[in-house]
């Protein structure tokens, strides 16, 4: 695990939705009939080229609790919010990035269905802000510590840093 810092002015929660270069935010569309639903999580046309997961995993959120901010060197994170609330928080940490610094906030989960594409570089984190357990799912483009679990995991976590600009309130 490491840390790092590099934002310099990062933007409040309370500042308007600014966009992040790279990041996606695409509607997910259910298609019904009598037996029930079904919705494409993604399709590699739907995807950025050259963009696609090494691996799939779902999890599970306890109400009022948050998942990061964390950010990777590498790897680009294919996230579908579908059930439960989530409220997601992107900043745009590349410093090379024409929307350096940009913040972004959303709610998504079940009556906001999304997938949502955040590339290297980009800090990113959500919280159930349900009332029951939430699920997610994510499809990185890399697998987590590399072939057989043998190399060293790409994060950066910015959450356990009492001074960390990055803050999901």
């Amino acid at each position: 695990m490491t840390t790092d810092k590099t934002m310099d002015n990062p933007q409040s929660t309370s500042l308007p939705d600014q966009p992040i270069d790279g990041c996606i935010i695409e509607p997910l569309s259910s298609f019904n009939d009598e037996r029930g639903w079904l919705t494409e999580l993604f399709r590699e046309d739907d995807l950025p080229d050259g963009l696609l997961p090494a691996m799939a995993y779902i999890s599970s959120t306890k109400p009022g609790v948050a998942r990061g901010p964390h950010e990777h060197r590498e790897q680009t994170d294919i996230f579908v919010f579908f059930h439960g609330q989530y409220r997601l928080y992107l900043w745009d940490n590349r410093r090379d990035s024409p929307t350096h610094g940009n913040h972004l906030v959303r709610e998504l989960g079940e009556d906001e269905p999304a997938r949502v594409v955040v590339p290297p570089g980009v800090v990113h984190g959500y919280r159930n802000i349900g009332n029951t357990h939430a699920l997610i799912i994510n499809c990185p483009d890399k697998l987590y510590a590399g072939h057989g679990r043998q190399h060293p995991v790409d994060e950066i976590r910015h959450e356990s840093l009492a001074d960390s600009p990055f803050r999901m309130e």
